[in-house]
Order: C-alpha cells, then sequence, then structure tokens
C-alpha cells in the first residue's frame, strides 16, 4: 500500500509533467529527492511516533476518541461510536475506524497496555504523511533555483515543528487526521493546476476522507481557498479547466455520503439533531463550552503556532499578493496564501474559537516559512533569530515563573518540573538554534534554515517527551491506578458495584476502568443527580437498581470536591487514593438520605435536562 498518491513521487530531471514556461525549475533529480524524503521520513518518525505509547491517554477529550474506538472493535458495530453506554454523534467515523482496527489485532493489550498507540496512530501518521507531501510539492515543483532540496526539507519541518502540531499530532482526536487529509487534497489539487489538469481527480477523492474525519468544513475550507486563489490568480478559467470542481465533488460525495445516509437512516433525528445541528451548525453560529473568544483570536494563534519563524510567515503573506501573476507551476506561494486565509476567514467568523481550529493552516504556513526563508530577508530573519532567543531565556528564567504556576490536579507540577532539569535543556536547544541560525545567515549558508530547526529537533526527543512523561504521571497515572483498583475488585468478586465520578469528570477512569461511569458535577446537584441516575437512568451496560438490589457505590472523588459540606460525613468506607483522588465505597442508603435532605433544602435534580456534550 502506498502512503502517498502516485502525483506525489517526484519526477526525474528535465521531465516536465505541465506545458509549463521554460522559466520554471525542473523537480530535484532523482536521487537527490530521495535521499531528503529518507531524511524527512526520520525526522517525522522521531517527531511523533518516538515513544509514542509511553505515557497514558490525556484527558479529557482523548479518552473518548479511544474509548468509543476500542467499542467498535470489540462490538463489531462500526457504524456510529458508542462510548460510556451513549451514542457519539460528534465526529464522523474515519478517525475512529482507523484506532478501532488498530485495537481489533491479536494481543493489542500486551503490546500496547495504556492503549494510547492504537489511540495515537492515526494522528502521528497523518501528521507525518503532511510533512511528507509537503516536501515531496517541493521537490516536484521548486519555487526557485536555489536551495531547492533545503526549501523542502524546511517546509517539511516548519509543519512537523509548529508547537500546536508537536501537541496534536501525539494526542487522540481527529484534529490532526483532519489537517493531514485535508492538506493532501488542497496540494494533489494545487498539483493538478500546476499540471495542467493531470490527475485532476486525486486531490477530490481525499477530500471524501476528510469529510469523513470532521464533517463538511473540510469542503467549505478547500471552496473558500479555491475562491481566494482564482480570484488573486485571475485564472478562473484555468482553475475550472484543470480541476473540474463539478465531477470532483461528485467523486467526493462517492467517498463520503454512504456513511452519512446510512447513519441518519439508522439514527433518525438524533443523529441529524446533534451532528449537523450542535456540532456543526450550533458551533459556527453560537458559543459552545464557553469557547469564546474575541475576533482576533486567530491572528494570535497564527503568531504562537509558527514560533519562532513567525517573522518569516508575515513576511510571506505580503509578499504573496505582489508582481505580476506567475504561471500555473510558480503559484504555490500564492495558493498557500489563499489557503492559509481561508482558514484565518473561516474561524475567525465563527462563534465557537479553539487553539486546534488553526491546525488545517499550518501546513500553509509553513510552505510560506520555507519560500521566505529562501530569498534570505534580512530584517524577518534577525526577528527569528531574537524570538528564538528570547524563548531560550524564557526557559532559562523558568525558576522565576514556575513557582507561580497553580495546577490544582497537580499541586507538585512546579517542584517536578524546576527538579527534572528539562527546562534548562529546553532554553539549550534554543539557544543553540539561534546562535547557528545567526552563523548560517551571516555566512550566507542556504542551511540556515534547518540550522534554526534542527536543535528544536533535539528539544522534542530531550524535553518536550520528558516533560509529557512527567505531566503524565502527575495528572494521569491517579485515575489509572484506581481505574486498576476497581478493575481488580470485579474480577475477584464476580460482581460490579456501580461506579461513578464526581468533581473532576475523567473520561480515562472509564476508559481504563472499562466499566460505565456516571459522572456528575461538585455541586449539591450532582449528588442528587447521582442518587436518581442510580435508580433510573438507562444506558448500555448500566441497568437502574435500588438500594437493595445493590447497596453499595463505588464513588471516584477529588480531595476539594470531599470537603464541601454535602459531600461530608457520608462515612464512606476508603479503598485507596492516588494523587488529589480517593476511591470510596458508599453505602448507597446515606447517599440517597442526604439526596432527600438536600432536595428538601430546595436543590433540584437538572440530569434529565439535554445536554448535548454528555457522556
Amino acid at each position: 500500500m502506498r502512503l502517498m498518491p502516485s502525483s506525489f513521487v517526484p519526477r526525474s530531471a528535465g521531465f516536465r509533467a505541465a506545458k509549463g514556461p521554460s522559466s520554471a525549475p525542473d523537480p530535484v533529480p532523482a536521487p537527490r529527492a530521495r535521499t531528503v524524503l529518507l531524511v524527512s521520513l526520520a525526522l517525522g518518525a522521531l517527531l511523533f511516533l518516538w515513544q509514542l505509547g509511553s505515557s497514558g491517554l490525556v484527558d479529557e477529550t482523548p479518552p473518548l476518541f479511544a474509548a468509543s474506538a476500542r467499542a467498535m472493535a470489540e462490538s463489531g458495530d462500526w457504524l456510529i461510536p458508542h462510548v460510556n453506554g451513549l451514542p457519539r454523534y460528534d465526529k464522523p467515523p474515519l478517525v475512529y475506524w482507523a484506532m478501532g482496527l488498530i485495537y481489533a489485532l491479536p494481543a493489542q493489550n500486551h503490546w500496547d497496555p495504556l492503549g494510547t498507540w492504537a489511540a495515537r496512530l492515526p494522528s502521528a501518521l497523518a501528521t507525518v504523511v503532511a510533512m511528507q507531501a509537503l516536501v515531496v510539492t517541493l521537490l516536484r515543483w521548486p519555487q526557485g533555483r536555489r536551495q531547492q532540496s533545503l526549501t523542502a526539507l524546511g517546509a517539511g519541518l516548519a509543519f512537523a515543528l509548529s508547537p500546536l502540531v508537536l501537541l496534536w499530532g501525539r494526542i487522540a482526536v481527529s484534529d490532526a487526521l483532519l489537517t493531514g487529509t485535508l492538506a493532501l487534497s488542497l496540494l494533489l489539487i494545487w498539483h493538478s493546476y500546476a499540471a495542467g489538469g493531470r490527475r485532476w481527480w486525486a486531490g477530490w477523492l481525499v477530500l471524501g476522507l476528510a469529510v469523513l474525519t470532521k464533517g463538511p468544513v473540510a469542503v467549505v475550507l478547500l471552496g473558500l481557498t479555491l475562491v481566494l486563489f482564482a480570484a488573486l490568480q485571475a485564472d478562473w478559467r484555468g482553475l475550472w479547466r484543470s480541476l473540474r470542481p463539478l465531477r470532483g465533488l461528485l467523486l467526493t460525495a462517492l467517498v463520503a455520503l454512504p456513511w452519512y445516509v446510512t447513519a441518519l437512516v439508522v439514527e433518525g433525528e438524533p443523529f441529524w439533531r446533534s451532528f449537523f445541528g450542535y456540532h456543526n451548525l450550533q458551533r459556527f453560529t453560537s458559543v459552545v463550552n464557553d469557547h469564546q473568544a474575541p475576533w482576533w483570536f486567530f491572528g494570535l494563534v497564527l503568531v504562537v503556532a509558527s514560533l519562532p519563524l513567525t517573522p518569516l510567515l508575515l513576511q510571506a503573506l505580503v509578499r504573496a499578493p505582489r508582481g505580476p501573476t506567475p504561471p500555473p507551476p510558480l503559484s504555490l506561494q500564492r495558493f498557500a496564501a489563499c489557503w492559509l486565509l481561508a482558514v484565518l476567514l473561516f474561524f475567525s467568523a465563527a462563534a465557537t474559537k479553539l487553539p486546534s481550529y488553526w491546525l488545517p493552516a499550518i501546513p500553509a504556513a509553513a510552505l510560506l516559512i520555507a519560500l521566505a526563508a529562501q530569498r534570505r530577508p534580512r530584517l524577518a530573519w534577525r526577528l527569528c533569530v531574537l524570538l528564538a532567543l528570547l524563548l531560550a531565556a524564557a526557559f532559562a528564567a523558568a525558576p522565576l515563573w514556575v513557582p507561580l504556576i497553580v495546577t490544582p490536579e497537580m499541586p507538585e507540577l512546579p517542584a517536578a518540573l524546576l527538579a527534572s532539569g528539562r527546562l534548562a535543556v529546553a532554553a539549550a536547544c534554543f539557544g543553540l538554534a539561534a546562535a547557528l541560525a545567526l552563523v548560517g545567515w551571516r555566512r550566507g549558508s542556504p542551511a540556515a534554515l534547518l540550522a534554526l530547526q534542527l536543535p528544536l529537533v533535539l528539544f522534542v526527543p530531550l524535553a518536550l517527551l520528558p516533560l509529557w512523561q512527567l505531566g503524565d504521571q502527575l495528572r494521569g497515572e491517579p485515575v489509572r491506578r484506581l481505574a486498576a483498583v476497581v478493575v481488580e475488585r470485579s474480577a475477584r468478586s464476580g460482581a460490579a458495584e456501580p461506579l461513578a465520578m464526581v468533581g473532576m469528570l475523567k473520561p480515562s477512569l472509564h476508559f481504563y476502568g472499562r466499566r460505565v461511569v456516571i459522572y456528575e458535577g461538585a455541586e449539591a446537584a450532582g449528588l442528587v443527580n447521582l442518587a436518581e441516575r442510580l435508580a433510573g437512568e438507562t444506558r448500555q451496560g448500566q441497568v437502574p437498581s435500588s438500594a437493595r438490589q445493590q447497596p453499595h457505590l463505588l464513588l471516584v472523588i477529588d480531595a476539594d470536591t470531599a470537603a464541601r459540606e454535602h459531600w461530608r460525613e457520608l462515612d464512606p468506607e476508603l479503598l485507596d487514593q492516588a494523587g488529589i483522588y480517593r476511591l470510596w465505597r458508599l453505602d448507597r442508603r446515606r447517599l440517597e438520605q442526604r439526596a432527600s435532605a438536600l432536595e428538601a433544602a430546595g436543590v433540584r435534580a437538572d440530569w434529565r435536562d439535554p445536554r448535548p456534550e454528555r457522556y
């Protein structure tokens, strides 16, 4: 199986797929191109596959994806994801299918005990493929006659080393897969335009996979990119003739629509109302889950997401619309600028804003950064070096600001960060990057961009991953430990007592406990809800019961919640504790008595109220 369509294979020197002008540079010779691709692939594996399964799932969203995918593999129901006994309509199924196929492999529990290889591998592979697609694009279609191989490798690293990509490329959610499939689709479509319509269908087929990853937003972003590019390029007819958008959208529909139609027929109104109504339309038109931000939010994210190379990105964005209209094979910078602008405009207009929404723009930003670096602009380059020095200084000054960090879930975090010594390593990596970049630029080296990037590659295994594992030990390990106690207790007794979690709601308890968990808030209403839900709520894996039928409840509660008045003096049996969490065995009669007292005081149960994000 090939990871990339054949149109991504670099052409041999002297061969031109498009009837472009003679001024268009020849592609990088095949032997050198293969070397660059092997180096890029090795760097991508180091950045995103190294130690991928060494830490647990990060609460709060990744365990929901992982549990849904594992449930698909175990139940054989590959149509609608289910988590914690409820259908999960938030995303289309491609990311669940990808994870689920790995969970279905023989002995998966033994070689992937934390379940993170299976859950994270789709994100990691999609990120590595997007990185290689950027490299191949600039090897196949150089945008200048100088530094072709170095520019291609620099573009791949500019994408991979984005702070957002380094995080989301290792997280078990759908954002990295959307970024990879959409980037591949857009690059293939630009390839077709540059080649005069050759393999016009490839990008549209991949677009169908993007629609199966996160919905119609993929079509909107691609369409907006093409409209902006056609206007800036003043070549509507050429684009229409090369890309054949009507036939292309039909191919996209053939890939994506069968699942949507089947899900709508089987699930009916709940699927329509949740997926299209809430997770798409409502997220765009109104603020969801308090993810509100000012209109300029993504301007700030643009700056942060490309550090320390943001000045090169801004310089490229300013230059993109200037000058005469380039021929199709030399129009990549304009196309990338329109691609980035499409993401900026669309998500700035949305009411709900999250940093992860910027991920689809980062491949375009990487192209712009590499092409700007090719011209070696003095001011932008000096600013990049200065930013790298400032980041090095910030890490070096960690003893001044780390003690100010307040984390109720990880009270030991500041001391652990300083004791690890990894922030000093991070400072050294950024300081080395600034020094090498400055020397390279002054000497006129074509490898100046790589000189800045390669020390940042070292930053990942030497500092970022150890810090990630440290955070997992402090934040994730306590929940996994209590989940293991629950599993062991159920296996020993042969009877599964109801399991609940109040206060801090961690879906990893459900994933690692392999049980339905009743989640409720710390407030008094949460206690009343819990008592009522044990007696009256039905979902897959949970049957309502009375206190006589199941007299005890296993309850995971954090220290702050346990100190609240309505949770005190319930006389629980303390089975274990880890970090800030305690595992209680609680008499349900006492719980019901406390719930009755709270109801008499005016506390109302609200668990039957609609909650689109309930799990």
